[in-house]
């Protein structure tokens, strides 16, 4: 046994004898009627001090789990503030973009005119053309609806390439349908020749609805209908944003 193991021994065995004679001491002292009071005093303390400590080990383990949750909920949060931020500077480029209501307020400001400044009939500007308002556009697709279609129909199309497809198609009938809307006198020899073939294009299944066909997707969106596009008509088709009409040598996509 080395020196500072026998010195560890000796500390040990003279620790334990002088808690003998602390308890001896305190056993004559126990016997003595005046002492017993005072320490059945000092009990009474020492426990209700282990009663404080237990209260308070309770309230710090409390403590500890709350910030556990508060900790987890700030992560939640903070992932949340991260996801929209990363939405903010990824907006798909079909989406559409919040204009200004000029038209409304315009409107607006006529009605809340007094009658008497009001423009007389003879002077009122005239009617302006259709607006972009009255011509029906595709809905572009939602997220839940690309998930729907049959893999093997979607093939390597992506979600936004298929609503960038959406976004041509609005483009070649919103084209077709602002030369429609004007009067045959107003358009260039060139508007002319398209309103006449938008017209003779026409059937009584069409009336009253949107279409194009494979020419004014080529003239007025420089869509190239190759056989990808043709698989992304049939995704469209899957989701109910068009219909097909054929006849006369034509398949008409007409807009649900």
């Amino acid at each position: 046994m080395s020196h500072c193991e026998l010195e560890e021994v000796t500390k040990h065995i003279d620790d334990k004898i002088s808690f003998v004679k602390r308890l001896l001491e305190l056993r004559a002292v126990a016997k003595d009627p005046d002492k017993r009071a005072f320490l059945v005093k000092i009990e009474q303390d020492v426990n209700a001090i282990n009663g404080l400590l237990d209260r308070f080990e309770r309230y710090v383990a409390q403590q500890r789990d709350l910030l556990k949750h508060l900790k987890e909920l700030d992560e939640f949060f903070q992932e949340d503030v991260q996801n929209a931020q990363h939405l903010k500077e990824n907006i798909p480029p079909h989406m559409p973009r919040r204009e200004q209501p000029a038209a409304l307020s315009e409107q607006l400001a006529a009605s809340s005119r007094p009658a008497d400044v009001q423009a007389a009939p003879q002077e009122q500007e005239p009617p302006r053309k259709p607006s972009r308002a009255m011509i029906k556009e595709m809905e572009f697709i939602t997220v839940q609806e690309f998930d729907n279609i049959p893999q093997y129909m979607k093939g390597r199309v992506t979600y936004d390439q298929l609503n960038a497809a959406v976004k041509s198609i609005n483009v070649a009938v919103t084209g077709k349908y602002k030369i429609l809307h004007q009067p045959v006198k107003s358009l260039t020899n060139a508007s002319r020749k398209l309103h006449q073939r938008f017209k003779d294009q026409e059937t009584k299944d069409t009336k009253g609805q949107f279409f194009v066909v494979e020419e004014d997707l080529r003239d007025l969106a420089q869509l190239k209908v190759d056989k990808r596009f043709v698989g992304m008509l049939n995704m469209l088709r899957h989701c109910q944003r068009l219909k097909e009409l054929r006849g006369g040598g034509l398949t008409r996509y007409v807009l649900l």
